[in-house]
């Protein structure tokens, strides 16, 4: 009986063992949980960027608002017949410096 006692208590121990410290550990699945949240982040990142520029390549295809759009936002250029302002402002002066 005594031996049988013995047994259970180091299958016990093996078995703690594997649950704490080995392959598939506890500890082990809270980090991967971690990694994999992470990575579903960059994913859903990722996603809404491929649908920004899957928007942008159907409006660069479809008509010429966007070209317009495109070349007034990224090199400033403006229509015939439009005047273009440009807003300066003031740069601040150190009043102690001469």
């Amino acid at each position: 009986m005594r031996l049988l006692i013995v047994a259970l208590i180091l299958i016990f121990i093996m078995l703690q063992y594997r649950l704490w410290f080995g392959d598939g550990s506890l500890s082990e699945v809270v980090q991967l949980s971690r990694e994999l949240e992470l990575q579903k982040q960059k994913l859903r990142e990722l996603e809404e960027r491929n649908r920004k520029l899957e928007a942008q390549v159907l409006d660069l295809q479809n008509g010429f608002d966007a070209y317009e759009e495109k070349a007034r936002h990224d090199l400033g250029m403006i229509k015939e017949g439009e005047t273009f302002f440009q807003i300066v402002t003031p740069q601040k002066t150190d009043k102690n410096k001469p």
